[in-house]
């Protein structure tokens, strides 16, 4: 399988080392440095592309791969404003496109546990829910694109969450007060070199009920993308993780 890599930061380079090792080979990477050369004729000996490139360039990578007609893995995040213009043009011209908030095996677990937890807990109003994500410094997007979905989540099963309510906070900066019965708080902090922390908490006067995920190392997120780049070649539409891991079928046997 012939790559493109669509940004080479450290998760570029996560996915090339783990590539490589697969057999698979990487022909072309756009960087910081030959960004502004990218062009869809760049593409015309690659098989499929990856971006974890940043959201100011992600809408655009995209487009150039389907004008390339090439099918494209979205590992990057911050751009779903933009959402339904892709959509319409991925469809409309028989395209092809993997985009998860997470590519992560295990992140992706977490998200069916987050559901089914929200499902339950939507039936006792002692509760209330919180997200917490914690990443490096370098992030630009916040909340994070995994903390978003995981409220969108919980949102979807409680009735009583309507809006999200998001606090950026730095170092030992205090958490937000004073969050509103309707509101969804997310806490997103912002140290060192943190991969990936998540968490949901669930509070009442007499106990907590919290689920985690802790991201080790960026190599989950570079096997799950690369997954799926292996799986979309071939394939036209828009699709996710879950319809990579089918793990509605797994659940229901």
């Amino acid at each position: 399988m012939k790559i493109a890599l669509l940004g080479y930061g450290k998760m570029g380079m996560a996915i090339e080392k783990i590539a490589i090792a697969k057999g698979h080979e990487i022909v072309y990477k756009v960087t910081l440095e030959n960004a502004y050369d990218f062009m869809p004729v760049s593409l015309t000996n690659v098989d499929v592309a990856i971006d974890f490139s940043m959201p100011t360039a992600a809408v655009d990578n995209i487009l150039k791969c389907f004008e390339a007609k090439i099918p494209v893995v979205i590992g990057t995040t911050g751009w779903y404003d933009q959402f339904e213009e892709i959509k319409a043009k991925c469809l409309g011209e028989e395209q092809a496109m993997v985009y998860s908030t997470n590519f992560s095996i295990g992140v992706n677990l977490f998200y069916k546990i987050n559901k089914i937890l929200a499902s339950m807990m939507a039936h006792f109003d002692s509760y209330d829910v919180m997200i917490e994500e914690v990443h490096h410094t370098a992030k630009k997007d916040h909340p994070s694109g995994t903390a978003l979905s995981l409220a969108k989540q919980i949102m979807d099963e409680v009735s009583s969450k309507t809006h999200i309510r998001e606090r950026l906070i730095f170092g030992k900066d205090q958490p937000s007060q004073g969050v509103k019965p309707h509101e969804l708080l997310i806490e997103s902090y912002r140290e060192g070199e943190v991969t990936g922390l998540h968490k949901v908490k669930y509070e009442s006067m007499i106990d907590t009920i919290e689920i985690t995920h802790d991201a080790k190392s960026r190599y989950g997120f570079a096997k799950g993308a690369l997954l799926a780049a292996e799986w979309i070649i071939g394939k036209k539409g828009i699709y996710t993780m879950d319809d990579i891991l089918n793990l509605d079928q797994i659940i229901n046997k």
